[in-house]
C-alpha cells in the first residue's frame, strides 16, 4: 500500500466542495453515486499496490493511468450537472471552452502526447512533485475530453450523434498511435524503470508491449461501451422528438421540428413538452 498525500488530496478537496454544492440543489442519486465512484476509483488507485509496482513496471504506471484519468475521469463527468458546475463556471468562465469537442480534444492529445515524451514520463517517475502534477493534468484533460462528449456544458449545434461517433473514434486513434508504438517497439523508450523489470524478471520490451495492449483492450472496451450508450441514446431521442412532434400537431401548436431537435438533444424535451402543453391552454395563448 502507498500513500500519496500530494495526489489524494485534491480527491478529498473536490469530494468535498461537490458534497456541498450538491446538499443546496437536487441532484440526480445515480450521478451522485458516479461522481463519487470516480473519485473512489482515483483514491484507490493511488493508494493500492498497483501504485507501488507503478513506479518498478512501465505497464503498471499505464493501467494506473487508464483507471484514473479515463475512467475515473469519466465517472467524474457523468456526476456533474449544469447546476453542479454553475458557481465554478461563474468564477472560472474559460472553462467553458471545454464544451467545444474541438478545443477538448486538442488539448487532451497535446497533454497526452507530451508526458509521454522520455524526459517528462521518467521525471515523473522518479519526483513526487511531478508525478502528481503529472496525474492532476491527466485527469484535468480527461475530465475535460469527456466533458465535451457527456457533460453538461453547451455544445455546437453541428456535434450530433455523427460527430460524436467520430470523436470517440479520433480518441481511440489518438490512444492506439502510442498503444502500437509501445507494442511492437524493440528500442527502450523508458529506461527508468530497468530495475524494478530486472526484479520483476521481465524484459524492456515484454513491460511496453504489455502497456500497449492494455491500452488497446481498454480503449476498445469502453469505445464499445459508448457505441451502446449512443446508439440507445439516438433511439430515444427520436422517439422523444416525434412524441413531442406528435403533441405540438395534436394540440395545433405551431412547433419547427429543428427547435424540437435541439431541446431533445440538449436533454431539454420536458420543458419543451411543458411549453408545447402551456402554448395550447386558451388562457396562455396559442403560441410559443
Amino acid at each position: 500500500m502507498e500513500f500519496a498525500p500530494l495526489q489524494l488530496a485534491p480527491a478529498l478537496v473536490v469530494g468535498v466542495m461537490y458534497w456541498l454544492r450538491a446538499r443546496k440543489i437536487t441532484v440526480p442519486t445515480w450521478r451522485v453515486w458516479c461522481f463519487y465512484g470516480g473519485l473512489l476509483l482515483m483514491a484507490a488507485t493511488l493508494s493500492s499496490p498497483l501504485a507501488v509496482m507503478s513506479e518498478e513496471l512501465f505497464w503498471a504506471h499505464m493501467l494506473e493511468h487508464l483507471l484514473i484519468a479515463d475512467l475515473g475521469a469519466l465517472l467524474i463527468v457523468l456526476g456533474l450537472t449544469g447546476p453542479v458546475l454553475a458557481p465554478l463556471l461563474r468564477a472560472v468562465p474559460f472553462l467553458r471552452i471545454f464544451g467545444h469537442p474541438v478545443v477538448a480534444l486538442v488539448l487532451w492529445t497535446a497533454n497526452f502526447y507530451v508526458w509521454h515524451l522520455p524526459v517528462l514520463y521518467q521525471g515523473a517517475v522518479s519526483n513526487d512533485a511531478v508525478h502528481a502534477l503529472q496525474h492532476i493534468l491527466f485527469v484535468s484533460f480527461g475530465i475535460g475530453m469527456w466533458m465535451a462528449l457527456l457533460g453538461p456544458l453547451p455544445k455546437p449545434a453541428w456535434f450530433g450523434n455523427g460527430w460524436k461517433i467520430g470523436y470517440i473514434v479520433a480518441i481511440r486513434l489518438i490512444q492506439s498511435v502510442l498503444a502500437n508504438a509501445l507494442l511492437w517497439s524493440s528500442g527502450v523508450l523508458y529506461p527508468q524503470y530497468a530495475r524494478g523489470q530486472a526484479e520483476w524478471g521481465i524484459t524492456a520490451a515484454n513491460d511496453q508491449s504489455a502497456a500497449g495492449a492494455i491500452m488497446m483492450i481498454e480503449g476498445s472496451i469502453v469505445t464499445i461501451l459508448l457505441f451502446c450508450w449512443l446508439f440507445l441514446k439516438a433511439a430515444r431521442e427520436s422517439e422523444e422528438r416525434q412524441e413531442l412532434a406528435e403533441l405540438a400537431s395534436g394540440l395545433g401548436v405551431e412547433m419547427a421540428p429543428e427547435r424540437i431537435a435541439r431541446a431533445v438533444s440538449a436533454g431539454r424535451g420536458a420543458a419543451l413538452r411543458e411549453r408545447i402543453e402551456a402554448a395550447a391552454d386558451p388562457g396562455l395563448g396559442s403560441g410559443v
